[in-house]
This record gives C-alpha cells, structure tokens and sequence, in this order.
C-alpha cells in the first residue's frame, strides 16, 4: 500500500518572499531618501544654473533650472508617496511603483549632469520596482 503526497491546496496564497516583504518596507524608506535626494537636487539646479555642468556632448540638452524644478516637484511627491508605503497606504504601491519608473527615467536623462548620483538613483528606483512588485501580502492598485 503507497501513501499519497497530499494535494496541495491551491486555494491558499502562497507565502510572500521573505526578501520582497522586507524589500517593500525598505522600498518606502528608500522613496522617501529618493525624494529628499530629488529635493537637494532641485534646490540646487534653481539655485545656481553653475552647480552642475555638463559632461561631453549628450543627446539631451535641458535647461538646468527647468530640471531643478522638475527634480524639486518629483522628490516633493516620492516623499509622500514613500511615507504612505510606509504607513500602509494602498493607493501608495502603484502609486510608487508609477513614480519610481518616472524618477528612473528622470534620472536617466540626468545622467550627464551627475553620472554617478544619476546611476545610484536609478539602481534605488529599480530595487524600489522591484520590491513593491513583488510583495503580495498588500493590496496593490
């Protein structure tokens, strides 16, 4: 007589990634520095169009002080929303997730301004996709 492996029960969630849950907490601290590094960025490219000088010849070419604000209103809202992953917000997941996308990409075209705070945001941002992806345990919208 064989004993049977009892069915698994398809009806239960599986259990969250232990990594992805810790990651999505993390994801809204690390939104909330994002955006404080957008700010000091912000006030800085208003401030003085010499803060920041370009490096070689880029495809894209902004206006410093059009930047400054972009960055300053973009880190204003990564605050808030970091803060309402933090409390537990659900409309803050996807929220956060649409936010980070947009700061990686601002970021991107950052780059030739301040390469390597430009690449250190993105990786923030792309772990911050990630982790609020992939952590079920919350309702994302």
């Amino acid at each position: 007589m064989t004993q049977s492996a009892p069915a698994a029960d398809s009806s239960r969630p599986a259990a969250p990634d232990p990594w992805a849950a810790t990651g999505a907490m993390f994801a809204g601290v690390v939104l909330l520095v994002d955006g404080i590094l957008s700010i000091v960025k912000g006030i800085a490219g208003i401030a003085s169009d010499e803060v920041y000088t370009r490096i070689n010849n880029y495809t894209f070419k902004f206006d410093i002080t059009a930047w400054g604000w972009i960055h300053l209103i973009l880190g204003v809202i990564l605050v808030l929303v970091g803060w309402g992953i933090l409390k537990g917000a659900a409309w803050a997941w996807g929220v956060g997730i649409a936010l980070a996308a947009l700061n990686l990409i601002a970021n991107f075209i950052w780059l030739p301004y301040q390469p390597v705070w430009a690449i250190i945001s993105i990786a923030l941002d792309t772990f911050v996709i990630w982790a609020l992806c992939a952590h079920r345990a919350k309702p994302v919208i």
